[in-house]
């Protein structure tokens, strides 16, 4: 029986750089709703959240920034090499995460839900959880990891992997283990494989979604489309990009596709992920012979109805300047010209810094719900 009643739930954990939000994503495209209890932490202590000012009574205001937020990397250094004040921060942080969790929980309409948590084990969130899925690792390459996408260095990765509890002791507990160690098409195999087998309510929940826009038809992409992604964005890009299908196939554990056809031919597409209740997108291209109007009503459309069906907060749209150029197109839509610094939001900001491409481009903004998680509970 279900700790929550009509939802079936997974708790995902695993140590460091094993590949925990990368399975969680998976889990999305298969139609699970996924929480990032990791993130909701971030949130728990940002300026105005209620965690905001425990943390700096407990650890004192030289952790806060000139914009006046607590700068996570300072604490990082902090707790990661003093257990007493990991655990005087897990306190504070920890009873806001699990209330959170359980407001996402209770607003979700899917019926599996994916809590994923580096202390899912330690904390109370284990308490909701119908199967514990691990991700797995070799050391090394968990090094390897976080020095490439992190910037650590090896001996700052070796000390954050220490710092915690042994992987061993999450694998002991797990009912299932994904290894990640090899390709993304070998992780995928491994998740659908395990996603197959839980059919908890019996019933079968959509991958694929189709709408009709005229003579257009706009579905959601699947690994198995990667050639097909990689050759439009080839296309579409001018020289931006230069893909495989191997890359695509690899995009998948970061972002979702929405594939736009006419005729059953790929003629525009939308990459976005969501990531801490903000939905980025970061890829749009359409064909040149395309109506852009009906092109990017289809295509954003359909991306923001996926995001509102994961509880997003708010959409960010970054452009390439040919379709960030259709000014009255994305009015209309509802989105507004912004520059990073002006979303208000810290979590909208971070998430605005983190994914404005290299070479610049317009940024749109549209937020698609008032009421906000930890603000304050």
């Amino acid at each position: 029986m279900s700790h929550v009643p009509g939802k079936y739930i997974i708790g995902l954990t695993g140590n460091i750089a094993t590949g925990k939000s990368v399975v969680r994503r998976m889990l999305e495209h298969l139609g699970a709703y996924t929480i990032d209890a990791d993130a909701l932490s971030h949130r728990a202590i940002a300026k105005g959240a209620p965690g905001y000012q425990p943390v700096i009574k407990e650890f004192g205001r030289w952790l806060v920034d000139k914009e006046g937020e607590i700068d996570r990397s300072k604490l990082g250094r902090l707790v990661f090499s003093d257990s007493e004040a990991l655990s005087q921060l897990e306190d504070i942080v920890h009873p806001l995460v699990r209330q959170a969790t359980g407001m996402l929980i209770q607003r979700a309409h899917q019926k599996v839900i994916v809590i994923e948590a580096i202390k899912l084990l330690e904390s109370d969130l284990r308490l909701l959880c119908d199967t514990i899925w691990v991700t797995d690792s070799t050391q090394e390459i968990q090094v390897e990891r976080l020095t490439r996408k992190r910037g650590l260095t090896r001996d700052e990765a070796y000390q954050r992997i220490m710092s915690q509890s042994a992987q061993q002791e999450k694998i002991a507990a797990a009912n299932v283990v994904i290894r990640n160690g090899g390709s993304y098409e070998d992780l995928w195999k491994q998740v659908t494989t395990n996603w197959k087998k839980l059919s908890p309510t019996g019933d079968t929940i959509p991958v694929v979604q189709r709408i009709a826009t005229g003579k257009l038809e706009i579905q959601r992409g699947r690994p198995r489309d990667s050639k097909s992604i990689a050759e439009l964005l080839n296309r579409l890009s001018n020289g931006r990009h230069a893909m495989t299908a191997e890359d695509v196939m690899a995009g998948f554990g970061d972002k979702a596709y929405m594939l736009l056809r006419r005729g059953g031919r790929l003629v525009g597409v939308a990459g976005w992920q969501v990531e801490n209740l903000v939905a980025r997108t970061t890829d749009v291209y359409l064909d040149e012979d395309l109506d852009p109007q009906q092109g990017l009503e289809g295509l954003i459309g359909e991306v923001e109805r996926a995001s509102r069906d994961l509880q997003c907060e708010a959409s960010l749209i970054f452009l390439p300047e040919d379709i960030g150029a259709h000014t009255e197109i994305w009015a209309k839509l509802g989105y507004d010209r912004r520059t990073p610094e002006t979303l208000g939001v810290q979590a909208w900001q971070d998430a605005a810094f983190e994914s404005m491409p290299v070479n610049g481009g317009p940024l749109y903004f549209k937020q698609l719900r008032q009421d906000r998680v930890l603000r304050p509970i």
